[in-house]
């Protein structure tokens, strides 16, 4: 059973969302918060394992709500609803730690298999919307040719040659399939690399992955 929190200040939003996740069989409610304070206080309280953060909300907005729940170090992923699939606060949201975005209009079924994949510790945005993502935003990133300090940045030291190619390759959007294919190896084989390159890199997620690559410019 996975267990949500809805945190959106519109209450027609959040009876929409409520009605959705109730006709699962698999989706608890928990609760639902009106804005980014009772946001980070019902998720103290309550340990949800998915939060549904919006990002626009009076007071305190989705993007420092999620900066405050993950660093927590609680298991509480977010998921962060969106307007537009670019809109700006997307990559700071991703930043703060959030595990991927939605938009508002996506289809009910992207929602709820983004909740579950949310929930089981991968990331709900596609590989090629999340380089549409940062390739929009490029100008938060590290500008510039990579120096010798870049290519030996701490977070890369303790991967190995075919463990960096991937994170490379992960980088640049490619999913497991792909990358099983492009590169001849079992996708079984894939998998294990990625969860080695995530916990090598302290990355939470292949967002949070991909963000890694373009910051130590693996990726350009």
């Amino acid at each position: 059973m996975t267990t949500v929190l809805i945190a959106d200040d519109q209450p027609l939003q959040r009876f929409g969302f409520r009605m959705l996740l109730e006709s699962q069989d698999d989706l608890t409610i928990l609760g639902e918060a009106a804005n980014g304070s009772e946001a980070v206080r019902m998720t103290a309280e309550l340990h949800p394992d998915v939060v549904l953060m919006d990002v626009r909300m009076p007071g305190l907005d989705g993007i420092e709500a999620t900066r405050r729940i993950i660093a927590t170090g609680d298991r509480t992923r977010v998921l962060i609803l969106t307007t537009f699939d670019l809109d700006e606060y997307a990559y700071a949201g991703l930043r703060a730690g959030a595990s991927g975005f939605l938009v508002k209009d996506a289809q009910p079924e992207d929602l709820l298999s983004g909740i579950r994949a949310v929930a089981t510790g991968d990331a709900v945005v596609a590989p090629s919307l999340t380089r549409r993502l940062l390739d929009a935003y490029a100008h938060h990133l590290p500008t510039g040719t990579q120096t010798a300090a870049e290519q030996d940045d701490p977070r890369l030291a303790p991967l190995t040659e075919r463990e960096r190619e991937i994170l490379t390759v992960i980088g640049k959007g490619w999913t497991n399939t792909e990358i099983a294919t492009r590169l001849h190896l079992a996708e079984s084989t894939v998998k294990t690399h990625v969860g080695r390159i995530l916990a090598k890199t302290g990355s939470r997620d292949r967002i949070q992955a991909v963000i890694l690559a373009y910051e130590t410019k693996l990726v350009k």
